[in-house]
């Protein structure tokens, strides 16, 4: 037997209305619509939001390592144009004892011509490129006095080093000459992704803009969670480790614990070095209060403070402060310590982004980090997942 319902109405019903089935058709049209707006290029041809996106953080990354090699270069410039100075201020001192020993053996020729002793070699030897071979194909050596052969030898002597000297500075200029052309290089790479960058920024529209910030509100949301997560996995290693103190405290105390060797340690199977001594503590505290007091200064590539800094710049200079020095950059910085696992990360440790370490950043506990980030960015605290998990390459605190 049929029945006799009226059959129930396609559709869904949203807050108590039912929706017909081809609204409902629409809505779900537009819901796909919203979720792959940004992986999907547009109809003009123009790259979608997350292509616009994955194409500028792409293009901030090179240019962050664009930056260390610039400041390498800046550094070896840097150190060439001082070897440089030194030596041509050695020639030139040099120089001027060069011609006051030519003097001295002026000053014996000029003698002898007026006693008529002169012995007419002395004048062209005067002349001569090389004395020495002079001396050995002439003897005129054996001609000259005692208080002669003295300022002779020292003329030689004098002659010989200045001309080592001159080589040297000659070679050093050609080497800075090199060096100031991997600066210029570096220089033009790293204004060149920038600019890129900014084209491709400038080109979105507002609602674009509006959606890439949302975006990247969702990204920030996920690096605090995940730095929560590991500030708790912190917090309980250290309640572990308290507590495995206090038990063999008193394990010693009633004397049961003596000579035992006992490892009652997580399975790491080496020393942990979650537990640094007071004195990197100290200096951890002023790095930190150096960098902290840094915040809200803008990323400028290349600088080194007090009013800018890169990222290596604000890590070095914060370390300075403390007394320890660092390398200019990170790829130096990164064999300047000890390098520890992302779980027992102190205060004060470095931590390195991606494969090729063009980003580091200053940690500051609780799965956060003090760090320069990017061009249009200022120092600031921010989580140390603010890329991603995959993004972190390394921690390293500092010897």
């Amino acid at each position: 037997m049929a029945s006799h319902r009226k059959p129930r109405p396609t559709g869904t019903r949203v807050a108590g209305i039912r929706t017909p089935a081809l609204a409902t058709a629409a809505l779900t049209s537009v819901a796909l619509l919203s979720q792959t707006a940004d992986a999907t290029p547009s109809n003009d041809g123009r790259p979608s939001l997350e292509e616009v996106e994955k194409k500028v953080d792409d293009l901030y990354r090179q240019a962050g390592s664009a930056t260390e090699k610039y400041n390498a270069a800046k550094e070896k410039t840097a150190k060439q144009r001082k070897r440089v100075d030194r030596l041509l201020d050695d020639v030139a001192q040099r120089t001027q004892k060069l011609n006051e020993a030519r003097e001295e053996l002026g000053s014996f020729a000029s003698a002898q011509y007026r006693t008529g002793a002169a012995v007419p070699e002395t004048a062209t030897f005067l002349l001569a490129d090389s004395p020495q071979d002079y001396f050995d194909q002439n003897q005129l050596m054996s001609r000259l006095t005692g208080r002669q052969k003295d300022a002779v030898d020292d003329y030689v002597a004098q002659q010989s080093e200045t001309m080592k000297k001159r080589r040297e500075a000659t070679e050093s200029l050609e080497t800075l000459t090199e060096s100031q052309k991997d600066l210029k290089t570096a220089k033009a790479t790293v204004q060149k992704k920038l600019a890129t960058a900014r084209e491709l920024l400038s080109e979105l529209t507002a609602e674009e803009k509006a959606r890439l910030a949302a975006i990247e509100k969702k990204k920030q949301q996920e690096a605090a969670r995940k730095a929560a997560e590991l500030a708790k996995q912190q917090e309980a290693a250290e309640r572990e480790r308290q507590e495995r103190e206090r038990e063999e405290a008193a394990r010693q105390e009633s004397g049961a614990g003596s000579g035992t060797g006992t490892d009652t340690g997580t399975g790491t199977g080496t020393t942990e070095p979650s537990a640094p001594d007071a004195s990197y503590g100290t200096k951890a505290e002023k790095a930190l209060a150096f960098a902290r007091a840094q915040i809200g200064k803008p990323y400028v590539w290349g600088a080194t403070g007090p009013g800018s800094y890169d990222c290596s710049g604000l890590t070095q200079a914060a370390w300075k402060a403390a007394d320890v020095s660092l390398p200019r950059t990170t790829y130096d910085q990164v064999n300047a310590g000890t390098t520890v696992p992302v779980s027992q990360a102190q205060p004060g440790d470095l931590v390195f982004f991606y494969d090729d370490l063009s980003h580091v950043g200053l940690y500051i506990g609780n799965g956060m980090m003090i760090h320069a980030p990017k061009p249009g960015a200022y120092v600031r605290e921010e989580s140390i997942y603010y890329d991603g998990e995959g993004s972190i390459h390394s921690v390293v605190r500092p010897a």
